[in-house]
């Protein structure tokens, strides 16, 4: 089983998860993505490094710039685990599991 509590906690942010929101669209550099918060630079630096810590953005310096940029491979794992827990064969009855 993949490792979600990195990314649940992260996720738990309202910030960070507009930090994902605004990725989705396109890569951005920290900068970019501070003009759309009214927090310090460090703060959003904090933010990404929690998103990094979590795999859910990753990094890549072009030129004297750093671009962040949606991991969509963990967010697909989270998605999974919540379609898990929800899922069951069609013909299974969820109660008869209590019932053992």
């Amino acid at each position: 089983m993949v490792a979600l509590n990195l990314p649940f906690k992260a996720l738990a942010d309202p910030t960070r998860r507009e930090i994902i929101m605004l990725l989705k669209k396109e890569s951005l550099t920290p900068g970019e993505i501070a003009e759309h918060f009214d927090m310090t630079k460090p703060s959003i630096s904090h933010h990404l490094n929690m998103l990094k810590q979590a795999d859910l953005v990753s990094d890549e310096r072009k030129g004297q710039k750093i671009y962040y940029s949606l991991n969509t491979t963990v967010l697909q794992n989270v998605i999974g685990w919540f379609l898990d827990t929800t899922h069951y064969n069609e013909g299974d009855d969820i109660n008869d599991e209590k019932d053992s």
